[in-house]
């Protein structure tokens, strides 16, 4: 049987309906899906995004962790240098007090002049005389310390003659202590300064040998050596010192 042109215009409608219907559905699949691949790539960027900026700020987190521990470090070397600062002042000014109580030392005749005798020819006066003052000397000798038979003092210019005494005084105690002849010759031209505190430098006969006696030299070797003591008694012990010896 023929179909009309209405059945045929119903059948094209219904064709275009299920056409109509399966493109529809293959559109919303396909959105279904650009929108699932959408997400997926969404969620990638951002993570991916969100490590980046997670690293960034640790790295940034790390350098300022970094910069305050250098801040500290060099705060920390700061105040440790103004505390070596201030201990050494103290010392210096220690040294400068020790300094200016031996120059008095020089003002009384009869103590000077007994200390002249040690320094020409040995320190044990030296050293009876300074410990009243907390200076503790070690022997150090003139005479003794170049056995020569031919020795030149220099002195200051005001302390000739108790030099001049001393040497005379001392000689015999030498030759008996040596068993040897010495010839003592103060040096006239050429003076210590007067500046400094007292005291005496003894050459040998050509001049190339010193034995510097001088209070600031005595003083020099004193704090030398008893700096570590000066240190303890000062400032107490160092709690990073590991060896004693």
């Amino acid at each position: 049987m023929a179909l009309t042109d209405a059945d045929v215009q119903k059948q094209i409608k219904h064709m275009m309906a299920f056409i109509e219907q399966e493109a529809n559905e293959k559109v919303e699949e396909i959105e279904a899906k650009a929108e699932e691949e959408f997400n997926i790539e969404k969620g990638r960027l951002v993570q991916t995004h969100r490590l980046k900026i997670m690293e960034y700020y640790e790295k940034k987190e790390k350098q300022i962790e970094q910069h305050k521990k250098i801040q500290m470090s060099n705060l920390m070397n700061q105040a440790r240098l103004k505390v070596l600062k201030a201990r050494d002042d103290m010392i210096a000014d220690l040294l400068k007090e020790a300094r200016q109580r031996l120059a008095e030392i020089a003002k009384d005749p009869a103590r000077y002049s007994t200390l002249l005798e040690g320094l020409v020819l040995q320190v044990n006066s030296l050293a009876a005389l300074i410990l009243r003052y907390n200076l503790c000397l070690s022997t150090f000798q003139g005479f003794y310390r170049l056995l020569e038979p031919k020795v030149t003092i220099r002195c200051r210019q005001q302390d000739v003659e108790i030099v001049q005494a001393a040497v005379t005084k001392n000689i015999p105690i030498y030759k008996d202590a040596v068993k040897s002849n010495i010839e003592v010759r103060i040096d006239m031209e050429r003076f210590l300064p007067s500046d400094i505190c007292g005291g005496v430098e003894v050459y040998n006969d050509n001049g190339k040998i010193k034995v510097s006696n001088t209070l600031e030299s005595r003083l020099e070797l004193l704090a030398q050596q008893m700096m570590p003591e000066i240190r303890m008694n000062l400032f107490g012990a160092n709690p990073n010192r590991k060896f004693m010896d």
